[in-house]
């Protein structure tokens, strides 16, 4: 029987994606999609993708851009940890590869927010290198085909498909080979209902052989959704919002919201605390906002100010028509407060 591997490169040649916008790219948009990708579908990604490499075409672009313009264009991409390290990563190559992408695996896997498989996916598609990757596509379908069991969040279990990764590789055609098993994993071994009977290796695939394909891989062991509560206040005067810049790290860290606050009562605090006065003002629909590990359930403050304060706050605020402020580097359920606000407006 023809190798895993090249049953994949003959899959990928025929029935695989070739209009994705970064293939046959080179490694920096390549890197690009890669960061994109990370927690992501690519049907969400494309359109981020273009849009982003339109104003950045290249690293040194990128490097040259403020913190505000390049999260602005990440905005609603969510996990934004990773457009901030980009910025930071692309800040490096210039400083220390004149702004050439480096070559090197040891050197890319170095770059702020890249790890192993990130590295690896970059040298294999962009520089040809035979290198493993492990995205989360790749771990479905090599646990699959393996019939590798346990949570691929524990060490020993990540340490084996790792181990596979690599005894799986072939000399040549690494770039056709990577795709193909992204493309595999994306369109074929799908997380549920995988298409089996169009898969180029169910032939001996262990969990086809063994009837555990809804079993494997193994999912992560459930735990309880931590529940939040916060309250914003959208601070009117006219058209304009008062907006400010969170700080660098943690949730949202270097975008712009409305102030923030536990409850009511230490809302109503700062207000009066900054002697704001109202000219009138309503609470709007709370609604809940998802993350990887907890839910935050929002209630909308809007007020009406009577005059606009001068207002100087750590890192910085702004005052921005509501229009003005849907450009800006702001989170999504932002967006969604401000485009209830325009609605209002109307």
């Amino acid at each position: 029987m023809p190798s895993f591997a090249s049953r994949l490169i003959a899959w990928q040649r025929t029935h695989g994606r070739h209009d994705l916008p970064w293939q046959g790219q080179e490694a920096y948009r390549v890197w690009l999609s890669e960061i994109m990708l990370q927690q992501t579908q690519v049907a969400t990604v494309i359109p981020y993708y273009q849009r982003f490499i339109a104003s950045f075409p290249d690293v040194k672009t990128l490097a040259a851009a403020s913190e505000d313009e390049v999260l602005a264009h990440w905005s609603g991409l969510g996990y934004y940890a990773r457009g901030r390290n980009l910025h930071k990563a692309a800040r490096i190559i210039v400083e220390r590869f004149n702004g050439e992408f480096p070559r090197k695996f040891e050197d890319i896997v170095e770059l702020p927010g890249v790890g192993r498989s990130t590295a690896a996916a970059v040298c294999a598609l962009a520089y040809h290198e035979r290198r493993a990757i492990l995205d989360g596509n790749v771990k479905r379908v090599l646990a699959r085909y393996c019939g590798i069991a346990g949570w691929a969040g524990e060490k020993k279990v990540e340490q084996l498909l790792w181990q596979q990764a690599e005894a799986l590789l072939l000399p040549g055609d690494v770039a056709i080979y990577t795709q193909a098993l992204m493309d595999i994993g994306a369109t074929v071994c799908v997380r549920s209902r995988p298409r089996c009977a169009a898969c180029p290796v169910q032939a001996d695939c262990v969990a086809v052989q063994t009837d555990r394909t809804a079993e494997l891989p193994t999912p992560r062991p459930k735990k309880a959704v931590p529940e939040r509560s916060a309250v914003f206040l959208l601070l009117m005067h006219g058209n304009d919002i008062l907006l400010e810049k969170r700080p660098g790290s943690g949730i949202w860290g270097g975008l712009w919201c409305p102030p923030q606050f536990d409850d009511e009562v230490a809302a109503r605090e700062w207000f009066e605390r900054n002697g704001m006065e109202a000219r009138g003002g309503e609470k709007l629909e709370t609604f809940t906002h998802t993350f990887s590990h907890f839910r935050l359930h929002i209630t909308p403050l809007k007020i009406e100010l009577a005059r606009k304060p001068l207002r100087a706050a750590e890192p910085g605020s702004v005052w921005l028509e509501v229009e003005e402020a849907l450009g800006a580097a702001i989170p999504t359920p932002v967006r969604s407060m401000l485009q209830e606000l325009t609605r209002r407006m109307g």
